[in-house]
């Protein structure tokens, strides 16, 4: 049976209609419309649902909606706009860090928090900070440097 709970995504509190068992990540993406957040392994594992949950990463896929209720959350989406990107999205446009991008909103949302928590990261707590995301694509070097690069804006 669903329940109304209310939201607050990027700023923006919605109220919605969600089942006991839905994913925060069904709830961004098939009820509120926000794609940036991926759905991967479904299981914890790979880091592309990542969003903040009060400034902290959490997968969406294993957060349940319902849990959400009362906190913040934010998405790649909420980070910035085409007009005023965030500079961690400006860096990996810059560092060319992004090849399929199907990891990158999850990248990002990881960087996120470990800038705000360690503004100046040296390369290994870089590696630690965005661990639980995993990419394909680039081999992760690109992406270091990009969240080098936002550390220094």
């Amino acid at each position: 049976m669903k329940q109304i709970i209310q939201l607050d995504v990027n700023d923006e509190v919605h109220e919605i209609a969600v089942q006991p068992y839905d994913s925060l990540l069904r709830a961004l993406r098939e009820t509120l419309g926000l794609n940036a957040s991926k759905r991967g392994c479904d299981s914890g594992g790979c880091g592309c649902c990542t969003v903040l949950l009060d400034g902290k990463a959490v997968y969406s896929c294993m957060t349940m909606a319902m849990q959400v209720k009362d906190r913040k959350v934010t998405t790649v989406e909420g980070l910035g706009k085409v007009a005023g990107l965030d500079p961690i999205q400006q860096a990996f446009i810059d560092a060319d860090a992004v090849q399929c991008g199907y990891c990158t909103c999850g990248i990002m949302m990881a960087a996120k928090q470990l800038l705000a928590e360690n503004p100046n990261p040296d390369e290994d707590a870089i590696r630690k900070g965005i661990s639980g995301n995993l990419c394909r694509c680039t081999g992760y070097q690109k992406i270091i440097e990009a969240i080098q690069l936002a550390s220094e804006r």
